[in-house]
């Protein structure tokens, strides 16, 4: 079994129903229960947790081979990144309380950029993350990639290839990032 957060957006909803399409019943995490309706008609689990719930979301996590997680945008953060360092810690409290055999994050490229930005939380939540007990991957979509995939330069094709390893949750450790 597989956890996928963010299934009302994009990215998440693209992995929840690539794993639906190879016959896996993927764990949904929603906030509301409304918003789980759709996925539970489609075969999904759903599971109700937010990132200021530990152990909520622990929940979601326990016993699955996988979990694909990524924190929401945060486009006015302040400037000590408060907002989301408590969301990092709250998702790391779960992952560790949940323990999935491996967990997919979703990153960015500029994620590891030396000048604070809005890719800093994620640069944040690499950093958190990396020191957990299993295995971690951080894929660093390129802009466009998870929207629009027209917009894909060549050069970019290499991480179409992650994201359909992300989508099973299956990457292996070749595409680790430790920090």
């Amino acid at each position: 079994m597989y956890t996928v957060m963010g299934v009302t957006g994009k990215v998440g909803g693209a992995t929840a129903r690539a794993l639906l399409a190879q016959g896996k019943r993927p764990r949904v995490v929603v906030r509301h229960r409304a918003k789980g309706e759709s996925w539970a008609a489609q075969g999904c689990e759903v599971a109700i947790a937010d990132l200021d719930d530990a152990e909520a979301l622990g929940r979601a996590f326990e016993g699955a081979e996988a979990a694909f997680v990524m924190l929401p945008p945060l486009f006015d953060p302040s400037p000590d990144w408060r907002e989301a360092r408590a969301m990092i810690d709250t998702l790391r409290a779960a992952l560790t309380r949940g323990a999935p055999k491996r967990v997919v994050a979703l990153s960015t490229i500029g994620a590891d950029a030396e000048r604070s930005n809005l890719l800093s939380q994620l640069g944040l939540l690499e950093r958190a993350l990396s020191t957990l007990a299993m295995p971690v991957t951080f894929l660093r979509a390129v802009h466009g990639e998870c929207g629009n995939r027209s917009r894909l330069s060549p050069g970019s094709r290499r991480h179409q290839k992650l994201s359909a390893t992300a989508r099973s949750c299956g990457a292996d450790d070749r595409h680790r990032r430790y920090r």
